[in-house]
């Protein structure tokens, strides 16, 4: 049997050297994130990795599982850990090497494999590690989930039936390629900056839009694990800046922003402005729901409130619901009410059949841009954002807050601004309308403006984003309430940036 993991072991100690150790709020709402090794050692990815034997046996799900890994210099040490606690619980683990977490969900379909495993920290800064799990395609797991294979690790006991089986799949990667750019190449010329800030997705994403026929400008494109220009990170304003620079020198018709695993994409305008995901995401939904009709979209709390409003979509007949943030959840909840998309204010986009298989991928999503571009020719990319109905928005805010503590934090931030809606109170001048408390709370007021407090699903942080479809004024407004709340609770610490 193995070992019950430990929860205060420390690194550089014979302890930590023989037995497991995992800090549990590593196990977050749809996956799994921890700083390697002062949160988690290599025995307690094997843990994990007979954890989810025994979770897939419980479920009665064939236990064959697919795993790769990011361009981290232990990732690799993370998934052996993790696949030798597979192979010693019974799966047959299918191995594409170095990936992208897109390319790991393709080769669930590609190898007709049940369950995957990638092990990314995605956009996080040097240092953290992660696993994103799945077992039943194209969805990953929910908290239901998470909390399951949890308890299944920290009970500790499982037993080792082996019989495991592996399997190394070097031409996954040439195969998903290959089944990005099985389509028409485009006949609109497009210069492209390609950014992906020195994370994995450096080594597909200018092959797969050059292939298209893109003619790509690279840009951070050499993969470095220390991130040393800034992290690959779609919302990150850095990451924003250095495509925007890129784009005005070299004169692109469009700079994209891919984000470390390759599951997300972010858009800069010809111009060099930053097109925050979720209005690229009303965009796309105007073009895809001109060719589907009666089209149903969902989009997360984070979002503009653009997806209920915008008289294009209306006229076109297009429907949209707001949902948890998240994409473990928008990727469940728009394959199980039937959206032909899902929009995150993050860059994860769902296509669903028709169009794609259901999971986010961020160059799924960035050749989507260079189809609607192609089909509006004579409008650049600055012309479509400005058919849009204005609104001012802000980036999204990550003020510091404790994993142990943020989501106690924002039950109080919910509790407060609901009892100034029940007692007919004002939040920056203006009546509250609505209440929108699926994830944390959306405040909006009687002219369309509104503010989201919610806990990250994965840092130590919360979440703040505020809109208005008046002025910046009514942006600041309410953003100046929001905080000054926030400052009322000594657990909420310094902003990542501000508006």
């Amino acid at each position: 049997m193995f070992p019950k993991p430990r929860t205060d072991l420390t690194p550089n100690s014979a302890d930590f050297e023989r037995l497991p150790f995992i800090k549990p709020t590593g196990f977050r709402e749809y996956d799994a994130r921890w700083i390697y090794p002062e949160e988690i050692n290599l025995m307690g990815l094997q843990a994990i990795g007979l954890g989810l034997g025994e979770l897939f046996r419980r479920r009665g799900v064939p236990p064959r599982i697919v795993t790769g890994h990011d361009f981290r210099s232990y990732s690799c040490a993370i998934k052996q850990a993790l696949m030798s606690g597979m192979l010693a619980g019974g799966m047959e683990v299918h191995d594409i090497g170095l990936a992208l977490s897109p390319m790991a969900y393709f080769a669930q379909f590609d190898l007709d494999v049940e369950g995957v495993a990638m092990v990314t920290a995605s956009h996080n800064d040097n240092g953290w590690t992660g696993i994103k799990m799945g077992l039943d395609r194209p969805l990953t797991f929910g908290p239901e989930d998470i909390t399951e294979l949890k308890d299944i690790v920290f009970a500790g006991g499982q037993e080792t039936p082996g019989g495991g089986s592996y399997h190394f799949n070097p031409e996954t990667r040439d195969r998903y390629i290959a089944d990005l750019i099985d389509r028409a190449k485009l006949t609109r010329p497009l210069k492209a900056v390609v950014a992906c800030g020195n994370g994995t997705a450096g080594a597909f994403a200018p092959e797969v839009l050059a292939a298209v026929g893109c003619e790509v400008v690279p840009l951070n494109c050499d993969l470095d694990h220390s991130f040393p220009n800034h992290n690959p990170n779609p919302e990150d304003m850095k990451m924003l800046d250095a495509i925007r620079e890129a784009v005005l020198a070299s004169k692109a018709d469009i700079g994209f922003a891919i984000d470390g695993d390759g599951d997300r994409c972010g858009v800069v305008d010809n111009e060099g402005k930053a097109i925050f995901a979720d209005k690229a995401g009303v965009m796309l939904a105007r073009d895809l729901s001109a060719r589907h009709e009666n089209a149903k979209f969902v989009a997360d709390v984070k979002s503009t409130g653009l997806f209920l409003t915008d008289p294009v979509l209306k006229a076109n007949g297009a429907t949209c619901e707001y949902w948890k943030t998240g994409h473990s959840y928008i990727k469940r909840y728009s394959h199980e009410h039937g959206a032909l998309v899902g929009f995150e204010k993050s860059g994860h986009f769902f296509f669903n059949p028709p169009v794609g298989r259901g999971y986010d991928d961020g160059l799924v999503s960035a050749l989507a841009v260079c189809d609607m571009l192609e089909r509006n020719p004579g409008k650049s990319f600055a012309d479509l954002v400005a058919e849009l109905p204005q609104t001012w928005q802000s980036p999204t805010m990550s003020p510091h807050c404790g994993d142990e503590v943020k989501y106690g934090v924002v039950e109080r931030v919910v509790a407060h601004f609901t009892g100034i809606a029940a007692n007919g109170g004002s939040i920056a001048g203006q009546k509250i309308r609505d209440l929108i408390t699926v994830n944390g709370i959306r405040i909006v007021l009687d002219d369309g403006t509104w503010g989201l407090v919610r806990a990250s699903s994965n840092k130590p942080e919360l979440v703040v984003v505020v809109e208005s479809p008046t002025s910046e004024t009514n942006m600041r407004a309410i953003f100046a309430e929001i905080d000054a709340h926030l400052s009322t609770h000594p657990e909420v610490g310094e902003y990542n940036q501000k508006i």
